[in-house]
């Protein structure tokens, strides 16, 4: 991939931020090495080790390789036989350490889950812990060596303790008892490595010994007594032979590494390419990113795109697309409309799709693999080498039209123009016509309305505009498909403040030709604008009648499955009815037979009838009463008002009036969540439960309305409030929802730092009426509510 491209394109920004999440000193040297790859099995490969690691940070949270030091120095000495200090030594251990770490972090939870991409490479770390294990416990630093590493030298450094108090002890008693009047300060000092008092230059025949140094006044003299001279000669002779015994330690240390040096080298390899692989999928969660979709047809189609470099959170995603239906695009409209923008997320985005990185676009983005990107873009003007920009723009253009071919994708800005717009046109043409002839993708901006007549009448070539709102002169950086832009200059010049008849002699210079062109692209651009918004209409039109289908639906099963239900205990009913008939009958029919057969008393005969004819009363009775219940009084609109307690017969649910009845008797009814137009026909009035306060007055009943459900809504919004305001609302509006019977509730505090929802949650907790409480799922508003259902 030529360098030009690259710089034009910002391709190295992309690169220097992906260097900055790596940790190791070697991982950021692959990123800083990484360039575009012509291979698309390689770039497939790549795509997917950033995606299961991408995967892998969200499930198990980022990694560190800081661990990973460059060792290769130290593995080159250890395969000619050197023996390695401590601090190389350290670095080594330190790298096993990261390598165990790793290999933990690799572990899956459940064996189930299938294998990715990285397996293979987690797999084929080998921690050595025989080896870590042993340095970590011989050294501590790069300067010091632990008592443990040997017996030999925790022995000497025994001894060198107990020589270093016997001196200490006999110093000591110098200092504070006979040598005391001839010593400048009552201390023990060192010099040369020997321990040694400070004596008074005029009594240094009193302290008999070794003069090793002396102050720089002449007036002190640092004297080694000759009675600890022996142990300090003992101190240093132990201290040659703690050498000699640690660099004994470091040559068996040496040793053991070397036997792992395959090992050490492969462990340090994998580590630097994972640090690699996760700085990649760190880049792509930065950028929201995902994995394009590469195929070798020379086809992109990108999906609310987005340019890396520009402000994620301001940025207008556009939907871009070459290489199916059309092979070259033109882009036009006015300056600062996003053009350029356009172009360049084009290339840079293919550049980041071929160097394995994901790209911030919505999933199913298409990439075509390009084996060379070219680029004019931006103010090309030289001035050592005395070029206009023309002849920059020209000159670089002559390169791209020598070297590409139609596995290029070429990016021109502004083509012909810094000439006379006539012969600019005319040469942008031609440029364009003989890419097109030979099917090299090409995208380019342009003002030139010549160029818009040729995409209008060419085959394989479509017009592209970027969408600029005249009334506020600003873009909306929305790229528009299928549809030229206007420059719009005298719009945005007469909104600008110049004279009208500045404008209207202006527009007496363009020709009818170019009048009309620019008319028929206005209409254009308008019809566009009104289908767009008619289009959204229909669409939010449509997600109600799906809704109301929906709750339709629902009523309907719900009805269907309470009929059936009416029905069957109906039948269970009857049923019971007739079996207590038949038995009845049957014992009717045994006593009629037994007083046919003996001898009887018409008394008793007269008993069972009276019997039969109370069971038959009985049942008539209970008829009618039934009867009764089900006769309900005709209601009229008067015996209605606000806030009424009522049961819909129809639903069998109980509710509250929401609004006064219409003409036609239609009124609207709170059945908890569910808000319901009804007629005044299918309400009965119900006795509403009353709770009595006998402390708010003597006289008074002091009788409070629980039809709460009128006012009461089913959600709460907390966003904004301090924890301590949020609970007070909270227990109030929790209340009135418990006494209003509503099933469930949601109370909406946001994502932010967590606060507001942990304090919710805690305040949950606690309460006794409510049965439990979740975050929401996707469509509830997910971690940003918490749903609450009542006991």
């Amino acid at each position: 991939m030529n360098q030009k491209a690259l710089k034009t394109l910002e391709y190295f920004k992309i690169i220097e931020h992906l260097e900055s999440l790596a940790s190791s000193l070697m991982g950021k040297e692959m990123c800083h090495n990484l360039k575009p790859s012509t291979d698309i099995v390689q770039i497939r490969k790549e795509q997917t080790q950033t995606s299961d690691a991408m995967k892998r940070i969200f499930k198990k949270g980022s990694i560190s390789f800081s661990g990973v030091k460059d060792i290769r120095a130290s593995l080159k000495r250890l395969e000619i036989g050197s023996i390695l200090n401590a601090g190389e030594l350290l670095r080594i251990c330190i790298l096993l350490e990261t390598t165990s770490k790793i290999k933990s972090y690799s572990k899956k939870e459940n064996p189930d889950i299938a294998d990715d991409s990285l397996d293979s490479l987690f797999a084929a770390l080998e921690p050595v812990h025989p080896l870590y294990s042993r340095i970590r416990t011989c050294i501590i630093s790069e300067e010091e060596i632990s008592d443990e590493a040997s017996s030999t030298l925790k022995h000497l450094r025994r001894s060198m303790k107990i020589a270093n108090d016997k001196i200490h002890s006999q110093l000591t008693s110098m200092v504070n008892g006979s040598a005391r009047s001839y010593l400048q300060d009552a201390v023990i000092t060192m010099r040369n490595d020997r321990y040694c008092i400070p004596v008074k230059a005029e009594y240094k025949g009193q302290v008999p010994g070794m003069i090793h140094d002396q102050s720089s006044t002449g007036s002190t003299l640092f004297i080694e007594p000759m009675s600890v001279v022996k142990l300090n000669n003992d101190i240093k002779e132990l201290l040659l032979k703690e050498q000699e015994e640690i660099e004994k330690i470091l040559a068996e240390l040496s040793e053991l590494a070397a036997g792992y040096t395959e090992l050490i080298k492969e462990d340090f390899e994998i580590l630097t390419e994972l640090d690699f692989i996760f700085a990649k999928g760190q880049l792509s969660i930065q950028y929201k990113g995902s994995e394009p979709q590469f195929n070798t047809d020379g086809i992109i189609d990108l999906k609310s795109s987005r340019h890396p470099l520009l402000n994620k959170d301001k940025v207008v995603p556009i939907n871009i697309r070459l290489g199916s239906d059309f092979d070259l695009l033109i882009v036009t409209g006015p300056n600062t409309g996003g053009k350029t923008v356009s172009l360049k997320t084009v290339g840079l985005l293919t550049l980041m799709g071929q160097s394995g990185l994901h790209i911030p676009a919505f999933d199913g983005s298409r990439l075509a693999v390009f084996k060379e990107i070219y680029a004019d873009i931006g103010d090309e003007q030289s001035i050592e080498q005395s070029l206009s920009t023309f002849s920059s723009h020209m000159t670089n253009i002559v390169t791209i039209l020598n070297e590409a071919d139609k596995d290029s994708l070429i990016l021109f800005d502004e083509l012909g123009a810094g000439t006379d717009p006539t012969e600019g046109a005319a040469l942008a043409i031609s440029i364009l016509t003989f890419l097109h002839r030979l099917q090299i993708r090409t995208m380019a901006t342009t003002h030139y309305s010549e160029l818009k007549i040729f995409a209008l009448s060419t085959p394989g070539v479509i017009n592209a505009s970027c969408e600029f709102d005249v009334e506020t002169l600003r873009p909306t950086y929305r790229l528009l498909i299928g549809i030229p832009g206007k420059s719009n200059a005298f719009a945005i010049s007469s909104k600008l403040g110049l004279p009208d008849y500045i404008i209207e002699e202006a527009k007496q210079h363009i020709t009818t030709l170019d009048q009309s062109f620019e008319d028929v692209i206005t209409d254009l651009e308008s019809s566009r604008s009104i289908i767009e918004k008619e289009r959204a209409e229909i669409k939010l039109y449509k997600t109600e009648i799906e809704a109301l289908k929906a709750a339709l639906t629902k009523k309907e099963e719900k009805l269907e499955e309470r009929k059936e239900a009416i029905l069957r205990e109906a039948n269970e009913k009857a049923h019971a009815i007739l079996r207590d008939a038949k038995e009845y009958a049957d014992q009717t029919i045994k006593n009629f037979n037994k007083y046919g057969k003996a001898a009887f008393s018409m008394k008793d005969m007269e008993n069972d009838r009276n019997s039969l004819r109370g069971k038959l009363s009985e049942v008539e009775k209970n008829l009618t009463l039934k009867n009764k219940a089900q006769t309900k009084k005709s209601n009229k609109p008067t015996d209605f008002k606000i806030g009424d307690s009522v049961k819909v017969l129809s639903m069998n649910l109980n509710g509250t009036v929401s609004t006064l009845p219409n003409q036609k008797g239609d009124l609207f009814v709170q059945m908890g969540i569910l808000r319901s137009q009804v007629n005044i026909k299918d309400l009965e009035l119900i006795d509403e439960p009353v709770i009595t306060a006998p402390t708010m007055s003597k006289t008074g009943g002091g009788k409070i309305k629980m039809s709460k459900s009128l006012t009461i809504s089913p959600e709460i919004n907390l966003i904004g409030k301090t924890t301590d305001e949020a609970v007070s609302l909270l227990d109030k509006y929790l209340d009135d929802a418990y006494l209003s019977h509503l099933p469930q509730v949601r109370i909406v505090h946001g994502r932010g730092t967590g606060a507001l929802r942990s304090a919710v949650h805690n305040y949950l907790k606690k309460q006794k009426y409510v049965k439990s409480f979740r975050l929401g799922i996707f469509g509830e508003g997910e971690t940003g509510v918490t749903i609450v259902e009542f006991k």
